[in-house]
């Protein structure tokens, strides 16, 4: 047998690339996760579903089109299967990259007081809503401990509001017992400042609330700008 150009012998298949995914491996191993750059995350985990491509051009791609990393591990599945080259392997290695993410940092919150982990709260927060095209809106259950017991996705809306009623907060919260609440909700304008209505809501749902005795801790407004917090603001 003779030898292939790719240094193999004839009938062995080398992938594309296959010394350039090498060295991102061994960066990776000797530097840890800030030694890949944005893309070549993306290019490496894009490698795994088409080993015989060089997925550095799509990398890049995919990061301008959604408009950044995070941006990208977010987006739809729908709006991921729009992109040519993208099939459905390759956009379940980029959702299983999101969801071990945001598995990892729910683990950060899920046995400790809230109130006391809030910085690993709004990390969690802004990794899973803050790149999202349409509103969402989310209500944290916590026991008397402060504890998270329930982490409900009341809806999504179109892309600049989502319905919230205090009626369905307050069903929720008798059901599972809870004695507290955080309210989230993201805009996808990017910025995290509070709207009239809110406000308003806000303060419907705390009124709705305190008669049954469960405390609305706060209301957080995530966007890719960072963040707002009702309680900061002296708006609850």
């Amino acid at each position: 047998m003779s030898d292939t150009p790719g240094g193999g012998k004839s009938g062995a298949s080398v992938p594309v690339g296959a010394g350039h995914r090498a060295r991102l491996r061994q960066r990776l191993a000797e530097g840890g996760p800030d030694a890949l750059l944005d893309h070549e995350l993306v290019e490496y985990l894009l490698a795994l579903a088409i080993p015989r491509r060089d997925t550095k051009p799509l990398a890049k791609q995919l990061i301008a089109r959604f408009g950044g990393f995070g941006a990208l591990l977010t987006a739809d599945w729908r709006e991921l299967a729009q992109v040519d080259g993208l099939s459905e392997t390759s956009i379940a290695a980029l959702k299983i990259a999101q969801a071990s993410a945001l598995r990892l940092l729910k683990s950060e919150i899920a046995e400790r007081p809230l109130l006391s982990s809030w910085q690993a709260l709004l990390d969690y927060l802004r990794a899973d809503m803050a790149h999202l095209s349409v509103e969402r809106v989310r209500v944290l259950h916590l026991n008397a401990q402060l504890r998270l017991i329930r982490d409900d996705h009341m809806a999504d809306g179109t892309i600049d509001e989502a319905a919230i009623y205090a009626r369905e907060v307050v069903k929720r919260a008798v059901a599972l017992g809870s004695t507290g609440l955080i309210l989230v909700h993201n805009h996808p304008s990017g910025s995290p400042e509070p709207s009239r209505q809110d406000i308003a809501v806000t303060r419907q749902i705390a009124d709705a609330t305190k008669p049954i005795g469960v405390t609305l801790h706060d209301h957080i407004i995530i966007g890719a700008q960072g963040h707002s917090s009702m309680r900061s603001m002296g708006l609850i």
